[in-house]
């Protein structure tokens, strides 16, 4: 369908009336705040893993009828160059291109009536953005040039452009997420480079943001990240070992890692989200229920500036899944959408040549570590070192360590309750923990078959065995920083 300048301008007149009618009263996004949410929209989640109709993805005015979704990220672009070289928009049971007329000449669905919709939502405040990418996409570029031809077809189909393939008609959408799962890095940087120099001329403000896996450094976006402006990324803490899942484990949940990224990135003030999905079948991994999501956030929320609020994947799994996103807002608004107060440095300083053991706890150039396993090295973000930063922190830091240098005389009593036997045929990783000769042994790295207090030092003696008391396993409420009025809940 080609737009003649004079029905467009006409168009764009009555949505400027609209949105001023309906917009008095309304709280325009804002991204430097912590409880926003981001629900995706588009894949039709529920509808992949049930068979109950009713319950499948709604048409997108359905989920701004409230103040719980802040942004939407309609998904997805699944490829860039199909038919006529025209991107592809699928939309599962709304708009896509089996179901629905494309543009002629190309693969493109003609989803424009959508338009309303859209304009519904931005009305209310709500940011709508356009998501590139999705598991099992086939994208990616051969060239920066490339990337920077099909920012051209982004602004002038999606954005403040013009075309005469609009699959949103006149409705223009907020910015670009890209969520790459594969293809590569070549090109986004030229691509998001492209796309700026069409923001910074334009009446409005757009958006540019990322969704990569939690395991740092992204695969597809990390040079990415590294090289241009971001201005939120939401990170995917599902179907990865440093998932949600994995937030007691001082190897496992790395939001702190990505804190310090976003300090040194490209655009200092990016925020961070924590992505979850929104019920049990929305992911293969990575799912909380609503109390132990609740508790993840607030704790998050506290003892990290660049902390955004929570992504959730996706809009029709949230809803049926008792409004989890409703859920999480309130959660979010409770503790406070503006206003960052850093926590103290409640744990010791690091002192160099000392040896730690598994989860204790230093602070190191404005950060609380908490140690992996036996180390002696200095706390890094290398996300393969021994030392994880489980907060940001300032002033002072607390008493000197209790921990023993290397070298140092014999340790004192330690608990063996519950601790298993030491085992010549037992593979251990590094700290774990063993009793052998009435002894609590600390392996510093992966052993078998070596035995406790041998000669090849691969085991740290904890003292002599003083109380039968058996360890238990911290919820997420119990993982505590040292003790902190900070960090209570």
């Amino acid at each position: 369908m080609t737009w003649s300048l004079g029905s467009r301008a006409l168009q764009a007149l009555a949505v400027l009336t609209v949105v001023g009618l309906t917009s008095v009263g309304v709280t325009a996004y804002d991204n430097s705040r912590y409880d926003n949410v981001v629900v995706y929209w588009g894949q039709n989640s529920y509808g992949a893993t049930h068979s109950d109709v009713a319950n499948y993805q709604k048409t997108l005015s359905y989920y701004c009828q409230d103040d719980a979704i802040d942004v939407i990220p309609i998904s997805f672009i699944n490829k860039f160059f199909g038919t006529g070289n025209a991107p592809v928009l699928d939309l599962a049971n709304i708009c896509n291109a089996k179901d629905n007329a494309t543009f002629s000449g190309t693969g493109l669905a003609n989803c424009q009536s959508l338009a309303s919709d859209i304009q519904a939502c931005q009305s209310k405040g709500k940011l709508l953005t356009l998501s590139l990418g999705g598991g099992g996409a086939s994208v990616g570029f051969q060239s920066d040039s490339e990337g920077e031809s099909f920012a051209d077809t982004i602004w002038n189909d999606f954005l403040g452009g013009s075309s005469s393939t609009r699959p949103f008609g006149n409705a223009i959408l907020d910015g670009v997420d890209l969520d790459i799962e594969g293809g590569g890095t070549t090109g986004y940087a030229a691509f998001i480079t492209r796309l700026r120099s069409y923001f910074s001329g334009a009446s409005k403000k757009y958006y540019i943001t990322g969704a990569p896996q939690c395991v740092y450094p992204d695969a597809n976006l990390g040079a990415v990240l590294n090289a241009v402006a971001f201005d939120a990324v939401y990170v995917q803490f599902y179907n990865n070992p440093c998932g949600l899942q994995a937030y007691n484990n001082s190897n496992g949940f790395n939001f702190g890692i990505w804190d310090i990224w976003a300090k040194s990135s490209p655009n200092p003030n990016v925020k961070v989200f924590v992505g979850a999905p929104a019920s049990s079948t929305a992911a293969g991994g990575g799912y909380q229920d609503p109390a132990t999501l609740a508790t993840i956030l607030k704790n998050t929320r506290s003892r990290f500036s660049s902390f955004g609020g929570v992504m959730m994947w996706d809009a029709s799994q949230a809803y049926v899944n008792n409004r989890y996103d409703l859920a999480a807002k309130n959660v979010l608004v409770a503790a406070g959408g503006t206003g960052f107060t850093y926590p103290a440095c409640s744990a010791p300083a690091f002192s160099s040549g000392t040896a730690y053991t598994a989860s204790q706890q230093v602070t190191y150039n404005g950060y609380i570590w908490e140690a992996k396993w036996w180390s002696q090295n200095t706390p890094s973000a290398d996300p393969n070192g021994d030392w994880m930063p489980i907060s940001a922190c300032a002033g002072s830091a607390s008493g000197p360590t209790t921990t023993t240098t290397a070298g140092s005389g014999s340790p004192t009593g330690a608990s063996c309750g519950g601790v298993a036997a030491w085992s010549s045929s037992t593979a251990y990783n590094g700290g774990a923990q063993v009793s052998y000769n009435g002894h609590l042994w600390t392996a510093k790295w992966w052993t078998q078959n070596e035995t406790p207090g041998g000669s090849s030092g691969v085991w740290t003696d904890d003292g002599a065995c003083s109380s039968s008391k058996k360890a238990v396993a911290k919820s997420p409420s119990e993982r505590r920083l040292v003790p902190s009025r900070f960090f209570r809940l």
